[in-house]
């Protein structure tokens, strides 16, 4: 069910956001062109962030450098947008059917319905909620 149509803006997945950097051939299409176009507002989510840290500080995700330089250095170069967790966020999260049981993912859920955001992303559990998918 598509709620919103905010034409020229979306939020990362976390692994859109590392396929984008590290290998841009497993997005789809019509994500790799949204990011690519150069006029959308596309933002990171510090959610994300909060992600890639913790699963490269357990050996879980291998970078080519730390975590932190890894994710500034790239939303810099890339022109993202950064997007903070607010309480809202937080409350909302908290609040979503159990469709979708990973923390990090149900935040991203949480902000794509209150900042009406679409979400760049392959997972279908986040297609279940009522927000915007692309991909």
């Amino acid at each position: 069910m598509t709620l919103f149509r905010p034409e020229g803006r979306a939020l990362l997945d976390t692994h859109a956001f590392l396929w984008w950097n590290e290998e841009p051939e497993r997005l789809s299409a019509r994500a790799h062109e949204f990011i690519e176009e150069g006029t959308n507002a596309v933002f990171l989510s510090a959610v994300s962030a909060w992600e890639i840290a913790v699963k490269y500080s357990k050996g879980h995700l291998e970078l080519p450098q730390e975590a932190q330089d890894y994710v500034l250095t790239r939303v810099g170069r890339e022109g993202f947008l950064p997007l903070a967790i607010e309480i809202s966020h937080a409350l909302r999260a908290g609040m979503l059917p159990p469709v979708h049981r990973d923390p990090f993912d149900r935040l991203l859920i949480a902000q794509s319905q209150i900042e009406r955001l679409p979400i760049l992303t392959s997972d279908p559990n986040i297609a279940r909620y009522d927000v915007e998918v692309i991909w």
